[in-house]
């Protein structure tokens, strides 16, 4: 096996940001949508929500079968559904086929999560930092997706969203069969087999459970406060609209490019202090919020600090679930990352639910604690990571 080039890297971090990118288009484009089928915002929201329905259901029962077949052969089933998908939201004309392809959208750009345990495989060496650097790629697009589309929606109209996906698909999957070989299989069994295998690796091994937990609490902070923050800076005194309040997403995507410094970490056995380090820069961001109160600046700089310690988190603990077992590694990144969207969801509907009750205030205050159970957590993980690396 020939080690990863440079290009191929590249290819995998665009193509994994690309398609999970897909997940995020119809948020900010909602009105847009809804005007366009005669309809309420509320009832087209439903379309975000089947998105996100689709994504867990391919996560959980597609992704791990990385393991069982091909998986360049999967990323081609998977890309060729996905623009099939984006096709069908471009020439939709009812609620149901609009229904339909958000969902299915959802399912096929898990292809995100076959690339990522692609590049742990094919990593002869470095893998932490070539995993963060892929992984960069998915935190970019998920960052940049709503900004994307809501100004191609503003010029164009919102199917040519779609349209232009569909279009950077077809693009990235020429680029993946022609500069990728075919990866042996690890696992023979049946399918249902590798559903019962995949759920079995939270009980084979304790520091999947510390990092699955881990991810939980960082991706429930991140979504706690973006969901949030367009309710804060939406009202009084800031009174923003959707465009500005978007616009803090590429803060956020520049901050993400100091994401591959901790898998570099993490390669060389530092995986804790990284974690350590990122946890307490997650909760100083909070601090930040929590005392400097309609300040555009202070926001500012907790956009950056936040989305550094979250991303530098996710990309450490990438790196060290790939060291687990890597005929394995489909089935726990399946794990981990199911963990991962389980956090986010909860942490924003509750964060929603405490802005309800107390504003931005309760809300803040509910990522704090998130923060604080995080680094308890790190710190409890401790041995294990001193027996992962004295076993490494």
């Amino acid at each position: 096996m020939t080690a990863l080039t440079r290009n191929q890297i590249l290819i995998m971090a665009i193509t994994a940001g690309i398609a999970v990118a897909n997940v995020y288009y119809s948020q900010p484009i909602l009105a847009a949508i809804a005007q366009s089928f005669h309809t309420t915002t509320e009832k087209i929201g439903v379309i975000s929500v089947l998105s996100q329905i689709g994504y867990g259901a391919g996560l959980f029962f597609l992704t791990p079968i990385g393991d069982m077949i091909d998986r360049k052969k999967l990323i081609l089933y998977l890309q060729c559904g996905l623009m099939f998908s984006l096709l069908l939201m471009v020439i939709a004309t009812h609620f149901w086929l609009l229904y339909a392809g958000s969902f299915l959208i959802g399912v096929f750009s898990v292809v995100a999560q076959v690339i990522l345990p692609m590049a742990a495989s094919l990593a002869k060496e470095n893998r932490g930092k070539i995993v963060a650097q892929v992984f960069t790629g998915i935190l970019v697009g998920i960052l940049i997706a709503r900004v994307f589309s809501g100004l191609v929606a503003n010029f164009f109209g919102w199917q040519y969203v779609y349209a232009a996906s569909a279009v950077m698909v077809l693009g990235t999957t020429v680029l993946m069969q022609a500069d990728f070989h075919s990866l042996p299989q690890h696992f023979s069994g049946t399918y249902i087999g590798l559903l019962q295998s995949t759920l079995s690796q939270l009980g084979r091994f304790p520091l999947l459970r510390k990092t699955a937990l881990t991810g939980m609490i960082a991706f429930g902070i991140l979504s706690a406060f973006w969901v949030t923050l367009t309710f804060y800076l939406s009202g009084p005194p800031f009174h923003y609209s959707t465009s500005q309040i978007g616009m803090f997403g590429l803060l956020a995507a520049a901050s993400a490019m100091a994401a591959p410094l901790f898998g570099k970490r993490a390669d060389k056995g530092s995986a804790f202090r990284s974690l350590l380090f990122s946890t307490i820069i997650t909760l100083l961001s909070i601090l930040v919020l929590k005392n400097t109160e309609h300040s555009v600046v202070a926001i500012w700089v907790a956009v950056i600090l936040l989305d550094v310690g979250v991303q530098a988190t996710q990309v450490t603990n990438i790196a060290v679930i790939y060291t687990l077992d890597h005929s394995a590694n489909s089935r726990i990144n399946t794990v981990y990352m199911t963990s991962y969207f389980i956090g986010g969801a909860l942490g924003a509907f509750i964060a929603i639910e405490c802005y309800k009750m107390g504003g931005w205030s309760w809300s803040t205050s509910f990522m704090g604690l998130l923060g604080m159970i995080g680094i308890t957590n790190v710190m409890l993980a401790r041995p294990h990571h001193e027996k992962r690396q004295v076993a490494v």
